[in-house]
């Protein structure tokens, strides 16, 4: 049966300022576990807008959101196997592809621009859709598959394993709500003048670090903070810190010197798991460029807007592609371009929709740093 819900009508877990981890942990990761299980489709629409009409507050931000980032997702297959799949819809009941056809810029008047000719503004500060992936304290790696049709959310798989990252002692899982934005692609052909190395080959990853556990799938609207630039395997992984709009901490945190003062350690604590998550898969430890330092917003917009312009080029046959697939249902002058009904076939071709295990035996293992 397929249940329309908020994204973000779970409950909330809030920790005191500068908390990576602490006593609300748990509290947060039950949350994450649930949301994986979730076998419906989730509706995101205004964070505590009905909470905000029963009492009756004005809703500031509603009409930040565009029809576009009124979607649901519907899984197939199991959680927890290769076969997983999150498949995205957009208000229309339309199956759409989350790296393509989300815009990257919140709150553009017609969502028929696509990519978005106007973007929305918080003041001074430009909003972002993120899409998350992976909530915070979980360890399945969740991740936009941008090599298949619709590019839903799946796990990834390794040597033909599904992928965990492991508990960076004194971490659990990842340490942010992760995921990435849309419509930006880090070209693997361009040299980065900054770092020397070119781009990944996917959408540019995105930390939030609200105070919120979401869930994979929900589109929410952030402010980026700042940025790293991690050098994994040679190629140029950058790293937005970021923040949602509807945050009770958003209000005070503007740039990545607002984190340093009202998330002390937190920053550190991010460089600390980006250079040693992948230690315990037997791999050397992750460098940075600028010498570990973050960047800040103004410098992290840049990126942003550069790899945004990557991904046009990407969409209009001007850039080698590869294996990305870059089937869209909404960018209008793309030659990528399908059917409605082409989306609907792809979608029925997947596995059913199954239950799963709440918790993978994978994920309960410490890795302590020598």
């Amino acid at each position: 049966m397929l249940r329309l819900s908020p994204c973000r009508a779970g409950g909330r877990a809030q920790e005191p300022d500068g908390a990576v981890g602490g006593t609300s942990m748990r509290a947060g990761l039950g949350q994450a576990l649930r949301g994986l299980l979730l076998l419906s489709a989730r509706s995101c629409s205004c964070s505590g807008a009905g909470r905000r009409r029963r009492l009756g507050q004005p809703l500031p931000r509603c009409s930040w959101l565009s029809t576009m980032a009124q979607c649901s997702t519907e899984q197939r297959g199991r959680p927890h196997s290769p076969e997983y799949r999150l498949y995205f819809k957009n208000a229309e009941g339309k199956y759409i592809s989350p790296f393509h056809d989300i815009p990257l810029f919140a709150g553009s008047k017609e969502d028929k621009e696509v990519p978005a000719k106007r973007s929305k503004t918080n003041g001074s500060e430009v909003v972002f859709n993120m899409v998350v992936e992976v909530p915070r304290w979980s360890n399945a790696k969740m991740e936009i598959a941008t090599k298949e049709p619709l590019n839903p959310i799946k796990q990834d798989i390794k040597r033909g394993k599904l992928r965990y990252v492991a508990n960076i002692f004194p971490h659990k899982g990842y340490i942010w709500n992760y995921g990435a934005l849309p419509q930006t692609w880090e070209d693997p052909h361009h040299k980065d003048k900054d770092t020397g190395c070119c781009g990944d080959n996917d959408p540019i990853d995105v930390c939030e670090i609200g105070t919120k556990v979401h869930y994979p799938g929900e589109i929410i609207q952030v402010k980026v903070l700042g940025v790293m630039a991690l050098i994994d395997e040679g190629e140029t992984d950058w790293k937005i810190i970021a923040i949602n709009v509807d945050d009770p901490e958003a209000q005070k945190i503007h740039d990545i010197d607002d984190v340093k003062k009202h998330k002390p350690g937190y920053l550190e604590a991010t460089a600390e798991w980006f250079r040693l998550y992948k230690v315990p898969d037997d791999k050397p430890e992750n460098q940075f460029a600028f010498n570990g330092e973050f960047k800040d917003k103004d410098f992290a917009v840049g990126i942003i807007k550069s790899t945004h312009e990557y991904w046009k080029a990407l969409l209009h046959k001007k850039a080698d592609r590869g294996a990305i697939e870059c089937m869209n249902i909404l960018v209008h002058d793309s030659p990528f371009r399908c059917s409605e009904e082409d989306a609907r076939l792809i979608v029925q071709s997947a596995p059913p929709p199954a239950s799963g295990d709440s918790v993978s035996a994978e994920g309960t293992v410490y890795f302590y740093s020598k």
